[in-house]
């Protein structure tokens, strides 16, 4: 079993019945809802999902998982989602998978949010990781143009074949070459209020719980911020 896949059947445990859970996307999500999906159908585990990607919600209905959208619930009570960088302070970067939009407003709903990660993912510092930032295809290049002068080392996300990546709006991603991060919560400000920006990669104060899968096993970090 691998580390990913330890933190996924870890996480779900944390699902009861009759939540209302946000099923995250990614590589390590995907072994979290397989592991719900289990659940459902060997232990009749009575929740609804909320989806945070169409590849997620065709993953969910594979399974027998009962979705309903985000809109459609009054609120979210614990999403389960992975990330791609966290901090010693518990902020992270998410939206390697491209999904940062709708995981950003499904945790944005939720009473609770657990990340699960592989220790590779644990940094003193956001950063190494490029930072995503969705914007509409309208007036991208000058978004792309103004990124440039501030040193942010924009580049366009690509398929393999090299056209524009497309998230599950229509819309595209700017991955910046940051480096690091020393002030997030500046930088996420800065991002918000570009006209043409839909959303940035940057989640900051919104994790409860992080579970991480490494050499000695499965250790859950709790974030004293909501102690």
């Amino acid at each position: 079993m691998n580390f990913k896949q330890m933190v996924g059947i870890e996480a779900a445990k944390y699902v009861q019945d009759d939540m209302i859970v946000g099923l995250g996307t990614g590589s390590t999500a995907y072994y979290m809802v397989e592991e719900v999906g289990r659940r459902v159908k060997e232990e009749g585990l009575k929740i609804t999902g909320v989806t945070t990607s169409k590849a997620t919600e065709t993953q969910a209905l594979e399974l027998g998982i009962p979705l309903r959208s985000v809109d459609a619930v009054p609120y979210v009570d614990l999403t389960i989602d992975g990330a791609d960088e966290i901090d010693e302070n518990f902020q992270g970067i998410k939206g390697g998978g491209a999904a940062l939009l709708f995981e950003k407003i499904v945790a944005t709903y939720s009473k609770e949010v657990i990340w699960i990660v592989d220790q590779s993912k644990m940094v003193p510092t956001l950063g190494a990781f490029p930072l995503p930032v969705e914007v509409i295809p309208y007036g991208s290049q000058q978004i792309k143009h103004i990124l440039t002068e501030r040193g942010y080392q924009p580049t366009f996300r690509t398929t393999n074949d090299g056209e524009f990546l497309r998230t599950d709006s229509n819309n595209l991603i700017l991955d910046l070459h940051l480096g690091t991060i020393a002030k997030p919560e500046q930088l996420a400000t800065e991002l918000t209020n570009m006209v043409g920006v839909v959303e940035h990669g940057l989640f900051l104060n919104m994790v409860n719980r992080v579970i991480v899968g490494g050499d000695s096993g499965v250790v859950t970090l709790e974030n004293p911020k909501f102690l």
